[in-house]
Order: structure tokens, then C-alpha cells, then sequence
């Protein structure tokens, strides 16, 4: 593909986006097509002197940006979500580029991004303060909500869009500026989205975009140690989440942290076996696996585990693994070789202590993996304990409702959870029990921009979309009036 493919070729930027300028270097780092290993082409390798003019232009845009009427943010945020929906394809075509999600999957994401920029947009007319009964005949007691200020933003690589439009849409809808550094394996997604910030008139210096391969580290730091940025955003894995925490702690920023997930799905012996199947290939094999929400650790009722195998295996049977601008493609690559040994060292651990593959379990070449089922998996295998990132689904089996509950909470991790039942009293227990900020229960899919995303235990802290996630980018002030 070439950017002769797009509509709009200005959408495929090569720059990094700071005070709508679009800013180069004479350091640069190549960015792969996981599909190919071929090179698209190359972005600025910036470091901590860009990152801090970013910040000034950050800070400097704030003091104007924070003051505008919530119904201009409105209009402007709104105005993106259009740009977003106008330019799908092509931003699509960008991010199966960059990433190898199969353009349907691309698609989507582009208007699951856009919706939070429209969700959004409503949102910021509509944060409310309080009034509160004074305590004094002679005084009146209010809450304001107010924007937190400059807000760094680091973002992941498996929802190269998604993720940028889920923490900057709330961050200015409450009238926060923003530095994002995102993934160095996906920065044309966020790149684009910034030309299409600039055309809609967001102002100069509200969204910036640093790009860095080898100074990741030294960006984070300055994001997370800079006493103008009061508020970090990541999406990452928890060790990565907990350094930034600690480096937080110097300035006591405000944070959002979206972390590591080791999802349970369990399928007990009077779910609906059809829904479960379709339900778990949903939240399982999206992005080949590679989502934070995907499940993990698969428990199936021992009555059912043979015919819910085998009902899955049939599906599976259909998977097809290429390019994901091949229209065929059901699924495309992992990021890259990484993640391919990753998936690798996963199974052959695995297989070696037991499992049998029903389904797949070989590696296809390149960055290709084929869509696999693992049975009789025991909890001594790594599968059980760390997030494998891949399209493996790895079955367990339970026999009873408590000792599912303790497999399932049996983690550092808690983001999210599913099962599946059709008895109403175990959906009330079940979804009580289990330590996760997210469960689905009879359904394989709980993100949406109307619904709170995020985890507990070490999955993280804050909440992304719905009423709750502009809460994330405000402070609360307490007024009292006196002499009334």
C-alpha cells in the first residue's frame, strides 16, 4: 500500500504535531507494516527538549482553552467526530497499515473512536456543581468542577486510535490541553488524527503529539516529573504503569491507569452454549488476541467442556489468518516478533506440561499465528498466571460456582470478566464476586463510549467513557460565601 491508496494523502503525516505545527528531525526511526516487515516510512525521533516545548505549548494553550464555554468545546469536539466519520476509510487504511487489524476490525475502531469524541462533545455541557445546605444562615456552600490543566498522554499500540480518542476526547471536553506521546509502532493513526484537529480549528497548542522509539523512557519521565502536567493518562502494562506512578509521586499528579488485564470467562453448565461460543470469539480473538480485555483464562463447567470444545472448534475452522487488506482475512498478524514469541513460549510451555492443541498452535510464519484452542490446561501453565496477548484460547475446567469464583479472582489483575448463565441468581452472585471493574455477564464485549472502562487490583485506577470518565480530567473546588 501506499499513500497513493488514500483518499486524502495529507492524512498520512511523517511528522510530530506541537502548537499545530508539524515538527521534524534530523533523528528519525522507521515504522513496520506487521503484515510485510516492510517499512512505511519514518517519524521524528524526539526526546525531552521537544517534550518540554510541548508542554509550555500545552500550558500556555490552557489558560485560554480552559476558559472557552463548554459550548464552544461542544461544537469543536463534535466538529472531529464528523472529520473522523468523513475521513473512516482512509484512517482505517492508515491503521491496518500500521497495526494488521483486518480492515473490518479498522473500521470499527475508527467510529468506536469517533463515538467518544461525539459522546464527549454532549458531556461537556454537562458538568454540573452542587449546592450544598450551608451550614450558617449567612453563607451559601458550592462545588465547581474545573479542568485538572495539562494532561500527558501515553498511549498503546493495539487500539491506535481508539486510545487517543478515549483519553483526549474527555481531557478537552473538560477543557485540559494535551501532550501525547503514543506507540512508536503505530504513530500515523494519532498523527492523522491531529490533521484532522487542525482543520476542525481545535486551537494551537491544545492537542500535541511527540513521536520517540529510543526515548521512550526519558519522555515518559518528563511527562510524569514536570511540574506544568497535573494529570497522567496511560494505557500499558502494569509494570511500565507502576514506574510512572512512582515518578508521579514527586509531583502528586492526578492519574489514570489502564493496566494489565488476566480475564476470566466461564461458562457454567446452564449457560446458553451457542451465545457462549460467539460471545467468547468476540472478546477472545478481536485484534488476534491482542486487546486488554481479551479473556485469558477460559473455565468451562465440567458437564459441558467437550461439547462447548468442540462447538468452539467449528468456529475456528473458519479463521483465516493473512493480511488484513485482504478481504478474505478473517485475522491479521501479532505487532510484531516480540509478540509472536511471546504466543510461542505461551503454548510450547503449555503443551509441554499437558495441553493438547484442538485447534492450531503453529506458527505461520512472520508475524502470523494461527487462531488456537488449548484443552486440558492445568494451573501450573503460564497461560494461567500471564496474559498471553495472542489468539490462544486456552480452555480450563471447574465444577462448581465457588471454586470458579476463586480461580477467577486468583490474580494481581482485575479489569475485566465474563461468564455465562441463565440462572438470574447466579448472574447477581457471580457478577458481585468477581474482582474486576468490568463483567459481562452473558455478553463477550463490556466497552463502549456510554459505559465506565477500567480496572481494580493492578489493572489500574480511573474510569474511561460515560458520565464518569470527565471526573477523571476535573478537580472538585469547594466554595463558601460569606455575608449573605
Amino acid at each position: 500500500m501506499s499513500t497513493q491508496a488514500l483518499s486524502d494523502p495529507e492524512l498520512f503525516r511523517q511528522k510530530a504535531f506541537i502548537n499545530n505545527e508539524w515538527v521534524g528531525s534530523d533523528d528519525t526511526f522507521d515504522v513496520y507494516d506487521p503484515a510485510t516487515n516492510q517499512v512505511i516510512g519514518s517519524v521524528p525521533d524526539l526526546g525531552v527538549t521537544e517534550t518540554k516545548e510541548a508542554i509550555i505549548h500545552a500550558s500556555n494553550a490552557f489558560k485560554t482553552w480552559s476558559r472557552t464555554t463548554a459550548k464552544v468545546r461542544h461544537d469543536l469536539l463534535k466538529k472531529w467526530s464528523d472529520a473522523i466519520m468523513t475521513h473512516q476509510q482512509d484512517l482505517a487504511t492508515i491503521l491496518t497499515w500500521e497495526n494488521g487489524k483486518v480492515e473490518k476490525e479498522a473500521q470499527g475502531e475508527i467510529a468506536y473512536g469517533a463515538s467518544y469524541f461525539e459522546w464527549f462533545a454532549e458531556e461537556s455541557v454537562r458538568s454540573y456543581g452542587h449546592v450544598i445546605p450551608s451550614f450558617s444562615p449567612d453563607q451559601r456552600s458550592i462545588t465547581i468542577k474545573q479542568p485538572v490543566g495539562v494532561v500527558g498522554i501515553i498511549t498503546p499500540w493495539n487500539f491506535p486510535t481508539a486510545m487517543i480518542a478515549r483519553k483526549v476526547s474527555a481531557a478537552l471536553a473538560a477543557g485540559c490541553s494535551v501532550v501525547i506521546k503514543p506507540a512508536a509502532e503505530t504513530p500515523y493513526s494519532a498523527l492523522a488524527l491531529c490533521e484532522l484537529a487542525k482543520r476542525v480549528g481545535i486551537p494551537a497548542g491544545v492537542v500535541n503529539v511527540v513521536t520517540t522509539e529510543k526515548q521512550v523512557a526519558s519522555i515518559g519521565k518528563e511527562l510524569c516529573t514536570h511540574p506544568t502536567v497535573h494529570k497522567i493518562s496511560f494505557t500499558g502494562s502494569t509494570q511500565v504503569g507502576k514506574l510512572l506512578m512512582e515518578q508521579s509521586s514527586s509531583t502528586m499528579k492526578k492519574l489514570s491507569m489502564e493496566l494489565g488485564g488476566n480475564a476470566a470467562f466461564i461458562v457454567f453448565d446452564d449457560a446458553d452454549i451457542d451465545a457462549a461460543v460467539n460471545g467468547l470469539i468476540m472478546g477472545k480473538f478481536r485484534g488476534t488476541g491482542q486487546t486488554c480485555v481479551s479473556p485469558n483464562r477460559i473455565y468451562v463447567q465440567k458437564s459441558i467442556y467437550n461439547k462447548f470444545a468442540c462447538q468452539l472448534a467449528d468456529k475456528l475452522n473458519d479463521f483465516k489468518t493473512g493480511n488484513g487488506f485482504d478481504k478474505s482475512s478473517t485475522h491479521g498478524p501479532l505487532i510484531n516478533e516480540k509478540a509472536v514469541e511471546k504466543v510461542k513460549a505461551h503454548v510450547s510451555d503449555a503443551l509441554e506440561k499437558g495441553a493438547t492443541a484442538l485447534v492450531g498452535g503453529k506458527h505461520l510464519g512472520g508475524n502470523f499465528f494461527e487462531p488456537t484452542i488449548l484443552t486440558g490446561m492445568t494451573a501450573d501453565m503460564r497461560i494461567a498466571k500471564e496474559e498471553i496477548f495472542g489468539p490462544v484460547a486456552a480452555l480450563f475446567e471447574f465444577s462448581t460456582e465457588e471454586e470458579v469464583i476463586e480461580l477467577a479472582n486468583n490474580t494481581p489483575f482485575g479489569l475485566a470478566a465474563y461468564f455465562y448463565s441463565r440462572d438470574i441468581g447466579r448472574v447477581w452472585r457471580v457478577s458481585e464476586a468477581l474482582e474486576t471493574g468490568m463483567v459481562g455477564a452473558n455478553s463477550g464485549v463490556v466497552s463502549s463510549c456510554t459505559t465506565p472502562f477500567g480496572g481494580v487490583k493492578e489493572s489500574g485506577m480511573g474510569r474511561e467513557g460515560s458520565s464518569y470518565g470527565l471526573d477523571d480530567y476535573t478537580v472538585l473546588k469547594y466554595i463558601n460565601m460569606g455575608g449573605v
